[in-house]
């Protein structure tokens, strides 16, 4: 994209976060054509967003990995996207949800990295070698827009792919004694279980997410630091919240996470 237009877009999708506001669409002029301007939008929001929260975007996510994700929005690749530090919470959070959006809540497992992960092959074994600790996660996502489902995939990657915060269960070390593929999670609202998932409906094994995200990383010239925190896909489909409810994550082996909205 052109200085001018990124500058408009990032503009919008900056503005329309801050006041919670409802977005119908980019206008033509400057909307994203594929997912490379995409990201270079998505970047030039990230400047935005860290000069306006004081705050620096120190977790990954990455969406649509698993076929309940991919079947629910109706994109069949994955989609990367960021989360400020501001908005990353320890084990059990309260949260005040926006007053013109709504909030939703997915099931996750989440990597954070001991070592670089900047230069290829990018395969999932070797991805797992930078891998430090793992734990169950909570993404918070916000529906922002007037009707997400009319908007094109390189506007909803540019804005985050609805990003809001996230929760992050305890970190474990002992991972390597666990069969990602076969570990369990859940998710329940007010204790009532709303969807469950393995490790291997994200994209055939967790580390393959993450080796998709380092390729990307790389490609662009922003490889995957160490202490970085990467949130690899939902098990569950996105459900939406009300206020007052309750929602816990637990994912087999790597305990729970938990999350209050007010």
């Amino acid at each position: 994209m052109q200085p001018g237009p990124l500058r408009e877009a990032a503009a919008i999708l900056a503005a329309n976060r801050r006041a919670g506001g409802r977005l119908t669409e980019l206008p033509p002029s400057c909307r994203p054509r594929d997912q490379a301007e995409a990201y270079q939008l998505q970047d030039e929001l990230h400047a935005l967003l860290q000069a306006a929260r004081a705050s620096i975007f120190t977790t990954h996510k990455i969406g649509c990995t698993t076929p309940v994700m991919q079947a629910y929005l109706g994109i069949d690749r994955p989609c990367a996207g960021g989360i400020l530090a501001a908005d990353v919470h320890p084990l059990h959070a309260r949260v005040v949800g926006p007053a013109a959006t709504r909030l939703g809540v997915e099931c996750e497992l989440a990597v954070r990295l001991g070592s670089d992960l900047a230069d290829g092959p990018f395969e999932p074994g070797r991805a797992g070698l930078a891998v430090a600790t793992l734990m169950s996660a909570i993404e918070i996502v916000e529906d922002r827009y007037v009707d997400y489902r009319t908007l094109d995939t390189p506007t909803l990657i540019a804005d985050d792919f609805f990003s809001f915060g996230c929760i992050l269960g305890p970190a474990v070390e002992s991972w390597r004694e666990l069969d990602l593929a076969e570990i369990a999670g859940v998710m329940r609202i007010n204790r009532r279980e709303v969807g469950r998932g393995v490790g291997a409906d994200i994209l055939g094994h967790p580390f393959a997410a993450l080796a998709w995200l380092a390729a990307l990383k790389a490609v662009r010239g922003e490889p995957l630091r160490a202490g970085s925190c990467v949130l690899l896909g939902s098990l569950v489909q996105t459900v939406w919240l009300t206020p007052g409810d309750r929602i816990e994550v637990e994912i087999e082996g790597l305990g729970s996470a938990s999350l209050a909205l007010a």
